[in-house]
């Protein structure tokens, strides 16, 4: 299974996310980008950070951020610094929710991944980054930022 996440760098929220069996852009990039769109509107000179991977180079999602307007950055190859954002979510998640767990089924999976993100990660974690806030802590404080579509 494939988890492929879009996060806002300004709040840490995982505004959008797609779990997945293969690695074909629809079910990786474009489906984690279609929720991330409904979740919260396009600001002005937006920019969408990714690692080089296939789902995020091919032309598919190259041209959906085209036509969106919207910047597209990618990590310098083998540099996994600069998609720190990321790979700090993903190590989050494997030390919460997957280390120490037994082999559970693709369901049970798709529901824990559902409630790590949704409930856990985005509502009631403490982010170092937000000065160990909460995200809805974080954004009630900074109403700048309260664009959620």
């Amino acid at each position: 299974m494939y988890l492929t996440t879009v996060i806002d760098l300004y709040d840490r929220k995982i505004i959008g996310w797609s779990l997945s069996n293969g690695m074909s852009t629809e079910e990786t990039s474009l489906a984690a980008w279609k929720m991330a769109i409904k979740n919260r509107k396009i600001g002005e000179s937006l920019i969408f950070h990714s690692d080089r991977g296939v789902q995020y180079a091919s032309r598919k999602f190259a041209n959906t951020l085209q036509f969106y307007s919207i910047t597209r950055s990618m990590s310098r190859k083998g540099n996994c610094w600069d998609n720190a954002v990321a790979e700090s979510f993903f190590k989050s998640l494997k030390t919460e929710l997957i280390y120490g767990n037994k082999l559970i089924t693709k369901e049970k999976m798709e529901l824990e991944i559902f409630e790590y993100i949704e409930i856990w990660y985005n509502k009631k974690r403490r982010h170092s980054a937000l000065s160990y806030q909460t995200i809805e802590e974080f954004n009630s404080q900074n109403k700048i930022h309260q664009n959620v579509a």
